[in-house]
């Protein structure tokens, strides 16, 4: 795991489940002077961190904010390799163009890049991406898998899939459903969008960079007007609020568990979850390409995760991009 020392400390005392740890043991287990732990827990605290000091006994973590920052992500992974290695921003322009620059650097396989609110967050169509500051999740996963060019894309559908099994894990009232090929809807409205990019070569895949982008405890009044009509979070679904770590931990435990199935197994373990929570099969739609616009009844999607559509004359069209509307 890769942690800043601070975040060794936080880690120290999210493990300690309420127990006081002494600065004392603290610098004895990480090698540094008590006067560092002291000032490190004084960062904590700026960040919004409450630690009680009990006598002769050390210190107490008593509460906590709602962050997404390494540590509190770490407390909760199961992964053997995805999450591993997490790059955190208070605040970055996109996660995807670092997440970019990062694997064409040698980022390795499972990094995420992580943020609590994005300045330029960006969409399918480079269209841009609301990023409330300490309310969503806005993260890219850089993954290595060894795939040829032509399968990456089934990795935005496989990474739907992982979201939808994640969060169903995490709430009780409400039901997600998969747009096709990338977006999560609560009751027709926008909760999530996944965007799936490629560096590669003419023969292999070098890296995928999965961006996930999550509402999660938005309020309406968080949203832009605009947007209050078509945008929902968890939060407002399921009247409280979640814990955003969990939720990210969660999430790449079920990609890692999907990508492992995909490439032991091929893509139709995955085709079967994605039909079985897909809220586009049988429904009435307009997909518009480039090209053209087609409708018609989405009938399911091929083994390559190509939308197939029977439209209006009866024949079967596929469809490889497109914005989808369904009809209500």
């Amino acid at each position: 795991m890769n942690l800043t020392m601070k975040d060794e400390i936080l880690c120290k005392f999210l493990e300690s489940e309420n127990l006081p740890i002494s600065g004392q043991q603290l610098a004895e287990e990480l090698g540094i002077s008590r006067t560092a732990i002291w000032k490190h827990l004084q960062t904590l605290q700026d960040e919004g961190y409450v630690f009680e000091t009990i006598k002769k006994k050390g210190y107490v973590l008593v509460s906590k904010p709602d962050r997404v920052d390494p540590a509190r992500i770490s407390s909760f992974l199961e992964t053997q390799n995805l999450g591993h290695t997490i790059k955190y921003f208070e605040e970055c322009g996109s996660t995807q163009v670092i997440a970019h620059e990062m694997a064409r650097d040698g980022a390795e396989d499972g990094t995420i890049v992580v943020a609590e609110s994005q300045t330029a967050g960006k969409g399918r169509m480079a269209r841009p991406w609301e990023s409330t500051k300490g309310k969503g999740i806005w993260m890219t996963l850089t993954i290595r898998p060894n795939i040829l060019p032509h399968q990456a894309p089934q990795y935005t559908l496989i990474a739907a899939v992982a979201v939808v099994v994640a969060m169903k894990t995490l709430i009780k009232n409400s039901n997600p459903v998969i747009k096709w090929p990338n977006d999560i809807l609560f009751n027709g409205k926008k909760c999530t969008g996944i965007l799936t990019e490629m560096i590669a070569e003419i023969d292999r895949v070098q890296a995928l960079l999965i961006g996930i982008g999550i509402n999660v405890n938005q309020q309406l009044t968080d949203f832009p007007e605009e947007l209050r009509e078509i945008a929902t979070s968890l939060s407002i679904e399921e009247n409280r609020e979640l814990d955003r770590a969990k939720l990210i931990a969660t999430i790449l435990y079920y990609i890692e568990k999907y990508s492992d199935i995909y490439l032991q197994q091929g893509f139709q373990p995955i085709k079967t979850l994605w039909e079985e929570n897909s809220g586009t099969i049988g429904k009435k739609i307009k997909a518009t390409t480039l090209r053209e616009v087609i409708e018609g009844t989405a009938i399911g999607i091929t083994e390559d995760g190509v939308l197939e559509i029977k439209d209006l004359s009866g024949e079967i069209r596929r469809i490889y991009s497109a914005d989808i509307e369904i009809e209500k």
